[in-house]
């Protein structure tokens, strides 16, 4: 039979070892969980560094096909007028007051149209409007714009309460508005657009319609001209940049709808 004094010292030995059992599996499960939390940080970083990166590239090519864009209306436009109106300039005959009178008259008149389209060109990239006046003030003036050129007619809703983002994704919702504006003028041959914004729960939508001659997939991927194609793939890219969505139904004849949500 053991003494007190042994069962204490039993005791205690055992709760030694238990006590020493306990903090081995303690610091073992802190050593593993520290290494699933660096790990786990880890593919965050990695997941953040990917996503800066597909956004990094997809700003560039937006960016891109916006400096196309602006190339192909100074050369179809603006380069168009200004050399009018030098060939006018150029045969000038001094000695035919007329024709000297119509000559200048036309090469004014050129100039100035290359005066506006720059003019234009300049206003459509300028982020002040936004900053200014907010998004629903810009679209208002940009289909007054539209308008003003007869180039078809707008009609434009807003349901919802109207709710203030950030500058920078009020000026991609815009920019989205302008790529399908610009798409339509270019290629649908439509007179009528309807454009509607919702405000709803924690996301703005945006519909865009048309009743132009509308395309196919198919079709538009055997197009020579990417024009179109570019500008639909800049919707895209640009609703992606704020974890949006944009979705592009179309059909020969039946003219082209574009739903885009946005959170806020």
């Amino acid at each position: 039979m053991q003494s007190p004094a042994n069962e204490i010292i039993v005791f205690l030995c055992v709760a030694t070892v238990m006590i020493l059992l306990m903090a081995v599996i303690l610091l073992g499960t802190l050593y593993f969980y520290r290494k699933r939390q660096i790990s786990f940080l880890k593919e965050i970083e990695q997941i953040k560094s990917d996503y800066e990166k597909s956004l990094l590239s997809t700003q560039i090519e937006i960016q891109e096909n916006t400096f196309q864009h602006i190339s192909r209306e100074i050369h179809d436009n603006i380069s168009l007028s200004l050399t009018l109106a030098k060939l006018n300039l150029n045969t000038i005959d001094l000695y035919n007051l007329d024709k000297l009178k119509t000559q200048i008259g036309a090469s004014l008149e050129q100039i100035s149209k290359a005066i506006i389209d720059l003019s234009d060109i300049s206003k459509s990239l300028s982020s002040e409007i936004i900053v200014n006046q907010g998004l629903l003030k810009a679209l208002e003036k940009e289909i007054g714009k539209i308008q003003g050129m007869n180039f078809f007619r707008v009609r434009f809703s807003v349901t919802g309460d109207p709710v203030f983002m950030d500058s920078n994704k009020e000026l991609i919702i815009f920019r989205i508005v302008q790529e399908a504006f610009n798409n339509i003028i270019k290629h649908a041959k439509a007179t009528l657009v309807e454009l509607k914004l919702t405000f709803d729960g924690n996301q703005i939508n945006v519909f865009i319609s048309d009743n132009g001659k509308g395309f196919s997939k198919e079709m538009l991927e055997l197009n020579s001209d990417n024009s179109s194609k570019a500008g639909l793939n800049n919707i895209q890219k640009r609703a992606a940049i704020f974890n949006g969505q944009a979705i592009i139904e179309s059909e020969c004849g039946k003219g082209t709808s574009i739903f885009v949500s946005i959170p806020y």
